[in-house]
């Protein structure tokens, strides 16, 4: 409404245009920076005949295949009206060549940072992105992607199957939905859910500044043991849940700036410092998701620099991140790994015969990843 009177209209018109507008879109809804289309036609109706602005039409997207209109019609009363753009379901197959990161050779290739995210935070349970990756490695993803009549890719669906091929060998994975809870996770070849207690990496796209055991402080000028990996980041930078559990501390810690501890199991807890601010809704006792993000890259506290400080601890000791193995999660057994055999079956033959998206080796750069 404020938009609305601030374009010159009186507040009963922008308000019959916002509850006109309300059965097909909460205008609360609406995101900074969304682009809004309005039509304003002067009118000489008032008592001095001074013109006045009056809404003609509003428009804007509300999907990439939504638009919403607001239109005066020849009685003089608005009207709200939706138009859609049929999209079709198709697959794509990404694959590439890594030469200086996953996030870059990826959009060279055509894959969308949200789905290369998506894709780094299944494998980094298996992982390790700052040492296990090197030039020459593969990549091979079969994606959805929803089409207009033109052809043109509008939006990006789930990955159905991922293979990174390292010099430890290959490792696919499959998308599927177990039938009693109807959960997509993802699987190895053998059933085996890639999902373990704890994620290796809690933030997307960062590099590993500075490693677990003894160390030059940068501060105070003298060898101390660091007791967690270092990841660095640009202020802002989402930090996620390493793992599902509750948290225990939330505020300020003393050298740790504001900082987050999280309890995960009776074995478990994970730490991170030095953020810039906390997500909305968090405090001590709330429940959280394993990749929830519990707060944002910062500098606070005693630190050079914007980076994520993050610590595994076990019986309130800290220990190393890197050295810690976890379970794998779940095993599809009997009748649901049947189920799970068939699905790889079919996803094995789109596969083979899915259009290739785009073949390269990507070239030498210097600039880090790009972020959705």
């Amino acid at each position: 409404m404020t938009l609305l009177t601030g374009a010159g209209l009186d507040r009963a018109e922008a308000f019959d245009a916002v509850e006109t507008l309300r059965p097909l879109f909460n205008p609360r809804d609406l995101r900074v920076g969304q682009e809004i289309s309005v039509l304003l036609r002067p009118e000489s109706d008032s008592p001095d005949g001074a013109e006045r602005p009056r809404l003609a039409e509003l428009a804007f997207d509300t999907d990439v295949d939504r638009r919403v209109r607001l239109v005066r019609g020849d009685d003089d009363k608005l009207s709200a009206q939706e138009e859609r753009t049929e999209l079709t379901l198709a697959l794509a197959r990404v694959t590439g060549s890594i030469d200086d990161s996953l996030f870059a050779s990826a959009a060279r290739a055509g894959l969308p940072d949200s789905v290369t995210t998506e894709l780094i935070r299944m494998f980094s349970y298996d992982v390790d992105f700052q040492r296990d990756i090197h030039p020459g490695d593969q990549f091979d993803v079969l994606v959805e992607r929803h089409q207009d009549p033109e052809g043109r890719t509008l939006k990006w669906g789930d990955i159905l199957f991922a293979r990174l091929t390292i010099q430890d060998g290959s490792l696919p994975i499959y998308r599927y939905a177990p039938s009693d809870d109807g959960i997509p996770d993802f699987f190895n070849p053998k059933g085996e859910s890639v999902r373990k207690a704890l994620l290796r990496t809690p933030i997307d796209g960062a590099r590993i500044s500075s490693g677990f055991g003894m160390r030059r402080h940068p501060v105070l000028g003298y060898s101390k043991m660091h007791k967690g990996i270092d990841f660095a980041a640009p202020t802002g930078t989402p930090i996620l849940a390493a793992g599902d559990g509750t948290i225990d501390k939330l505020g300020r810690a003393g050298s740790y700036g504001n900082y987050v501890r999280i309890r995960h199991d009776g074995k478990y807890s994970t730490a991170y410092a030095h953020m810039s601010r906390f997500a909305r809704g968090l405090k001590p006792g709330s429940r959280v998701r394993q990749g929830q993000t519990i707060g944002y890259v910062g500098t606070t506290g005693r630190s050079t620099g914007p980076h994520l400080h993050y610590e595994i601890l076990t019986a309130g000791a800290q220990i190393n991140p890197q050295g810690v193995k976890f379970q794998t999660g779940r095993r599809l057994t009997g009748k649901e790994l049947a189920a799970f055999n068939a699905r790889k079956r079919k996803i094995d033959g789109e596969l083979a015969e899915a259009p290739i998206l785009s073949v390269m080796v990507a070239e030498q750069k210097t600039e880090g990843p790009k972020r959705d």
